[in-house]
């Protein structure tokens, strides 16, 4: 008997890849070092285009924590960790324990804190990178929504997720469980007033008197 399509779908399987192949791979020249990729639970998935709103945020987030991390600590801007399971991920930014990362990239033991900016990429971070993070142990994770201007911290890594999640707003501080002494202001992290979809929307109702 002929098989359908759907079953045919079904037997095909997907091939994973393991850190070591998709390191040969870059070495093979099949991966180059401006592909924005990352490895995710054996898949290579390419990363979003970098717009300039995420390029603004994030090179304001450097210039801060670069100026509140003491000597313990190192800041790390869109570099790869390596996780269990298959995961290297590209984080936008990661504060490490000081440590020689030249023969191996930081590992869950090495990483404090990771930030994700996310302006398009929002849902994949949130349900698949976040979740991936708490597996590993991650022990926190700052999730910078650029659309609504929030700042997410999640904290407490479980198997299962994380179990405390804090939003702050405009005129708010966010500040890290982990990292010592680490509190910022959102305005300075997320931009000018207006830049944000939620808040271009509210002023327009403003102006326009619309409901």
């Amino acid at each position: 008997m002929e098989k359908t399509a759907q079953e045919e779908v079904a037997r095909v399987q997907r091939r994973r890849f393991d850190v070591e192949e998709y390191h040969l791979m870059a070495e093979a020249g099949i991966l180059h070092e401006d592909d924005r990729v990352e490895l995710i639970e054996g898949d290579i998935v390419e990363m979003n285009p970098i717009g300039s709103r995420h390029a603004a945020c994030v090179r304001e987030l450097t210039w801060l924590l670069s100026a509140r991390l003491g000597e313990e600590l190192r800041l790390d801007v869109q570099n790869p960790v390596r996780l269990d399971g298959g995961l290297e991920p590209q984080p936008d930014l990661a504060v490490l324990r000081a440590g020689d990362y030249r023969e191996t990239l930081p590992g869950p033991g090495d990483v404090l804190l990771i930030i994700e900016v996310a302006d398009t990429s929002l849902a994949y971070d949130r349900e698949v990178k976040l979740p991936l993070y708490a597996r590993s142990g991650i022990p926190e994770v700052w999730l910078v929504d650029l659309q609504s201007g929030v700042v997410e911290v999640h904290s407490g890594a479980t198997p299962e997720g994380y179990r405390t999640i804090e939003k702050a707003r405009r005129k708010e501080d966010v500040s890290s469980r982990i990292v010592p002494g680490l509190v910022l202001r959102v305005d300075e992290v997320i931009g000018p007033l207006g830049s944000s979809v939620d808040e271009r929307r509210d002023h327009s109702k403003r102006t326009t008197g619309s409901p």
